[in-house]
């Protein structure tokens, strides 16, 4: 959150009176009214003369002795400060506006962003025995990994059963996590590979609704019976599946199975409410796109110290759309790996398989959805491809595949897609 900082003001102490750059790369964790909330700052300070940016305004200033004043180039406010071992904290005064006539007076501290850890990378078989509904930032840490590093772990259906038809949980979409990647801070990126999605059990739970967002008044009132509960045989040998207890036109139905992760996402701002397992935003969570399956990666933002990284929602199948409300719900072992993105900024969730980069928008309304994903791979040609408005807008225009992720929900997804053999072509 880019808050209105502009005059910052820190009284540094020093043992021996010795003068210490503040140069660097640093996390601010504030106290915003009772409220945690989180910025970055990267600061250069050279003889005496500071600049760099905070909160992503460009600063400037002058260090004497062990004061150190910044100011915005742009707008008003101050603060002060006292450096304390390797950090500092202080205060931070934003000024009154036209909406709020009473100056804001914000605490905080400040810590160097830790290094890379340095050790060859290292695969971590994780038991679970909890498992959470809502993408927090208070939830403890179940497992610290590094950039690198690969987990295998499982997961619970979406009722919170496990391979062993065992309820572990309620239901709700619960997660297993959350997993804290040492040295991730807030506006770096995860890269999240998938590696391997490997079904646990034989049976997966679905039902025969159709999501109301996606029908009109006369398939609603023709449906309007449609609300049993329908269990589907996994035969995990040939990969198909089929409806329990099947007659009629399905007497011969079976479909194949393509495994997906429905629920993939970091934690939240730390400030508002933590979001439920079943909402999606641009943290993702529960984004239901079927080609977030074995081999896809999915770029994801850092909101919070450590990321903390939910996996779970694993779907034997699900079509586009996931329309029964529900897909082929079930329990699932996986293995991922996390890279680390440093000091990247991206509007949303991201997706890349062998043959597409995709852009997932989310929105209360299909339509808001799919801006949301044409703004997000705008965003994803200009800072990664390096190309103009004019251009961005050629490609769209004759590359643009669109899907529509999920609409059972409160957030529909719609997910634009360019194949890279397209992009291939464009001059570097």
């Amino acid at each position: 959150m880019l808050r209105q900082v502009c005059l910052l003001v820190f009284a540094c102490s020093f043992a021996h009176a010795q003068e210490k750059s503040i140069a660097g790369d640093w996390v601010l964790d504030f106290d915003y009214l009772g409220s945690k909330m989180y910025d970055r700052a990267l600061i250069q300070d050279e003889n005496g003369k500071i600049s760099g940016t905070f909160s992503g305004q460009p600063i400037l200033g002058t260090r004497t002795g062990n004061k150190v004043v910044f100011h915005s180039t742009s707008e008003g406010g101050h603060g002060e400060g006292t450096v304390e071992g390797d950090g500092f904290k202080g205060t931070e005064v934003i000024p009154s506006g036209p909406q709020d006539p009473h100056p804001l007076v914000l605490t905080f501290v400040a810590r160097r962003v830790p290094p890379r850890p340095q050790r060859p990378p290292m695969t971590h078989n994780f038991k679970p025995s909890m498992f959470y509904r809502s993408l927090s930032a208070f939830n403890p840490v179940a497992l610290h990994i590094a950039p690198g590093d690969s987990v295998r772990t499982e997961t619970v259906d979406n009722a919170g059963i496990d391979g062993k038809n065992v309820r572990r949980t309620a239901g709700g979409n619960p997660l297993t996590g959350p997993f804290y990647i040492d040295s991730a801070m807030p506006g770096d990126v995860i890269a999240v590979h998938i590696l391997q999605l490997t079904l646990n059990r034989d049976t997966a739970g679905s039902c025969d609704v159709i999501s109301y967002s996606a029908m009109n008044r006369d398939l609603a009132v023709m449906t309007r019976n449609n609300r049993s509960a329908v269990t589907w045989h996994l035969d995990r040998n040939r990969m198909v599946a089929w409806p329990e207890g099947r007659s009629g036109h399905l007497s011969d139905f079976e479909v194949p199975l393509h495994p997906m992760l429905g629920g993939i996402g970091t934690a939240a701002d730390p400030g508002p409410p933590a979001p439920p397992t079943f909402d999606s935003g641009s943290s993702g969570g529960n984004m239901d796109f079927n080609e977030i399956g074995a081999g896809a990666t999915v770029y994801l933002p850092v909101k919070v110290p450590g990321a903390l990284l939910y996996v779970g929602d694993a779907h034997a199948l699900q079509a586009d759309g996931e329309l029964n409300g529900t897909a082929l719900e079930t329990s699932m072992d996986i293995e991922f790996s996390v890279d680390l993105i440093p000091r990247k900024s991206i509007k949303t969730p991201r997706v890349e398989t062998e043959d597409h980069i995709a852009a997932l928008g989310f929105d209360g309304s299909v339509d808001g959805a799919l801006r949301a994903a044409t703004d997000g791979m705008a965003d994803w040609l200009a800072k990664d491809y390096g190309l103009t408005p004019s251009e961005i807008g050629q490609i769209l225009g004759v590359g643009t595949e669109y899907r529509v992720a999920e609409v059972a929900d409160r957030n529909a997804g719609v997910v634009l897609e360019i194949r890279k053999g397209l992009l291939s072509k464009l001059h570097k």
